[in-house]
This record gives C-alpha cells, structure tokens and sequence, in this order.
C-alpha cells in the first residue's frame, strides 16, 4: 500500500492525511441500522463538468483515460467496498460486453487490495455486493464474473416494459424489480424493493440518468466527486446530471481532499457531500 499524502482543507482545521482508508474510516457512507438503505453515487468529473466526451479519434461518447488516476480509482474502491448491492444499467453491461469499459462489477482480485476484502469481511458483508440492472430496453449481456462471483444479480425495470422480455430474463433464473410506472426505472420504488429485500448500503454506479432518478425521488443521501484539474471541451459530452430541472435538492459539503499531482499529471479534489431535501 502506497503513503500518498492528501490535504484536508475541510473539515477544518486542514491537516495532511494518508489516501488509503480516507473514504473507509473517516468519510465514508457505511451504516448498519439505517432505516432504509443507505444510497451513495461517485463521479470523476473534469473542470468544465464532462464525465464522458467524444473525440475527433473517437466519436463515440467515452470515458477519457486522461480522465481517472489510481488515487481517484482507489477512492472508488473504498466506497464500492462498502456496499452490500450495486446498481448499474444495461448500457454499462453492453460496453462491459463489448470490452469498452473495464470491469467494476467487483473488487479487483489483486493483493493491494486485499484490504478491502478483509474490511468488508469484518463487516459481516459478502466478499462482492449483489447487483441490480436497470434497464428500459432489456436488451443487454449478462457478464459471466456475475456468476463467477456467486453474486444475486435482479433486473430493474419500469412497467412498461416489455412482458415477454421480463419473461425472457425471468427463465434465466433473474428476478425482475418492477420499480416505474412508464419504461424507466424510478428510484423510490427501486430503493423500497430492495429494501424489502435486506439491503442496507447501495452503490450508485451507473449514468447522470440514473442519478436524476435518485435525485428526483429523494433516495440519494451521500454524493462524492473527483474533480480533476483539466478541460476537456468536446462536441459530444456527458455531464454529472441529465433530465428536468430539479428545484428540491441542496448538498452539505462534508469533505474536501486536495490532491496537488497525481497519477495523470493533473492535481484533483475529492468531495463528498450529504444531500439535504426541501420538504
């Protein structure tokens, strides 16, 4: 394990801290009595706000390399490894299938990380999180470490979706998660099903749609943002939030990590944030 330094500019009084376990012990999202699920989401986001742009190289939106570091990626580690079920969408599965993103479906099986494993061993959770799929077309691959990893795997999905789909993944063994009355999936009655279901501390870690989602129907509670220190433009881009203004949703700022060089060559700042909900 490496000893990169950060400093804490917030809370105050700023003081350096180590990197590792800085999400885990210190600012982190984990609780065990919370009377519905704890739901937290991370972006990496560059200054002028892309998460995702195209290039005249590759004109299909992406995640730019230059974009993450190993300090940001370590960081989103602690907070998956706090989670006893992810929720992804079935645009990610297609790109995961299709070799175009790399796999964070589970903790990487790599000894720098065997820490987390041990962490969440001592939590009482399972050695990877469970995995919900949201998805409206309910047209994408399952990725065979799902499987490998002995991890319960549900497809989320508004009512009106197709039944015959529904029926499809129903006969692979899939439970399906009614969660929106139209195609798309709503984030009160996703959250509410899954805490039927004893979930306790669920991982946002799909688009700014799905976040939207959470926004708009009061479920987030913990939001973390990497910003990198560059501009990246572009015609095409995606950014934090996508759909109808929300007008309900503030954030109190609980952490702010500055990182003055990493491993990109650019300084970055690490967020964290409660989300506070007019009434």
């Amino acid at each position: 394990m490496s000893t990169k330094r950060l400093l804490r500019l917030f809370p105050s009084p700023s003081a350096t801290c180590t990197l590792e376990n800085i999400y885990l012990e210190q600012f982190g999202w984990y609780g065990k009595d919370s009377e519905k699920p704890v739901v937290a989401a991370n972006f990496v986001t560059s200054l002028d706000g892309r998460i995702a742009t195209s290039t005249r190289e590759n004109p299909e939106i992406h995640l730019p390399d230059g974009l993450t570091s190993k300090e940001d990626f370590r960081l989103f580690l602690e907070l998956h490894a706090q989670a006893d079920c992810l929720i992804t969408h079935g645009k990610y599965m297609r790109s995961l299938s299709e070799a175009k993103l790399g796999n964070i479906l589970q903790l990487p099986n790599a000894p720098e990380f065997e820490d987390l494993y041990a962490w969440r061993q001592r939590q009482g959770l399972a050695r990877h999180p469970d995995v919900v799929i949201a998805s409206s077309s309910l047209d994408f691959p399952l990725h065979p470490s799902l499987e490998e990893s002995g991890q319960k795997t549900y497809i989320a999905a508004g009512q009106g979706t197709d039944p015959a789909l529904r029926e499809r993944w129903q006969a692979q063994g899939l439970e399906i998660l009614l969660a929106g009355q139209a195609g798309a999936v709503e984030g009160k009655p996703l959250i509410a099903a899954l805490a039927q279901r004893g979930y306790r501390n669920v991982y946002l870690i799909a688009g700014p749609k799905m976040l939207h989602a959470m926004l708009k129907d009061r479920q987030l509670d913990k939001m973390y943002v990497s910003i990198s220190h560059q501009m990246l433009g572009g015609q095409a881009y995606r950014t934090l939030l996508e759909g109808e203004a929300l007008s309900h949703c503030g954030l109190r700022l609980d952490s702010l990590l500055f990182d003055e060089v990493s491993d990109n060559g650019c300084g970055q700042i690490f967020a964290s944030y409660a989300c506070m909900y007019d009434q």
